[in-house]
């Protein structure tokens, strides 16, 4: 990511931080009252943490680093937005859970960080943000012992082709073709004051190979046809909730897990 494109990501992530915690999306009261933040999804792929050193990597408000810790992992959440990491910190003050905030960029991890994690967590509306996905891995692969896991999930790059259902319009490449910019007066959860953004395409066999390259081995690559989470295509959800992207009567994959480890030495 060019400078340039990174401090407009970082102006647009400090608007959209100021404006979230108490909506539809990031219900900080709930949080506060108990609940857990991480989906099914998310709870499938991470299992037992208890005890574990966690890094949440692009942690925003730190919603899933304080479940984590109250799962009884001890762990440390790192995003780029200093507005994010004072709402993330007063949070887990209010939560009464000791979560520790770093301000870093997840292609650039410090030092202080390597070595240092048994599992690595980033979830859902993470290498849109990334121009270099090969830069994110090694960082993030970095922070890893060696036996240590990375949990990835994301928006499938299929599904983030698309802008509309009906009719079907795309405004999206499936694989990188550069940075492309958005404008608007909304993030995905509620309005906001006018922002713009710089995003990125990456697909499924980019960020595959960015992560065996990093030196991590894969253990699993699941592509999911539904997701619990609203996508924004203006369509109510389906049984138990559940949000699928289907075209021509066929379902489209909405999300992906990528689940590696990084090897011990032999």
């Amino acid at each position: 990511m060019t400078d340039e494109s990174a401090a407009i990501n970082r102006a647009n992530w400090d608007v959209w931080a100021a404006a979230h915690g108490q909506d539809a999306y990031y219900d900080g009261e709930a949080l506060l009252a108990g609940a857990d933040s991480l989906t099914d999804v998310e709870d499938a792929a991470v299992g037992d943490v208890t005890g574990l050193d966690v890094l949440h990597v692009q942690c925003h408000l730190g919603f899933d680093s304080i479940s984590l810790a109250r799962r009884g992992a001890r762990v440390t959440g790192a995003d780029f937005s200093p507005v994010a990491l004072e709402k993330a910190r007063d949070l887990a003050r209010r939560c009464g859970v000791d979560v520790r905030f770093v301000e870093a960029d997840a292609t650039a991890l410090p030092p202080a960080l390597h070595g240092r994690f048994d599992l690595a967590y980033a979830t859902i509306g993470i290498l849109c943000w990334i121009a270099d996905a090969g830069a994110w891995m090694r960082s993030v692969a970095a922070t890893l012992r060696p036996g240590g896991r990375l949990v990835l999930i994301d928006g499938h790059p299929l599904a983030s082709m698309i802008a509309g259902l009906d009719p079907l319009v795309l405004d999206f490449p499936y694989a990188f073709d550069g940075p492309h910019e958005f404008s608007g007066t909304a993030s995905y959860a509620t309005e906001t004051g006018p922002t713009t953004s710089v995003e990125f395409a990456h697909s499924l066999g980019e960020i595959v190979t960015a992560a065996v390259t990093a030196g991590l081995r894969v253990t699993r690559l699941e592509e999911h046809l539904d997701t619990p989470l609203d996508p924004g295509w203006g369509r109510p959800p389906g049984p138990g909730g559940r949000h699928r992207l289907r075209v021509s009567g066929h379902d489209l994959p909405v999300l992906y897990t990528l689940l590696a480890e990084r090897p011990a030495p032999a």
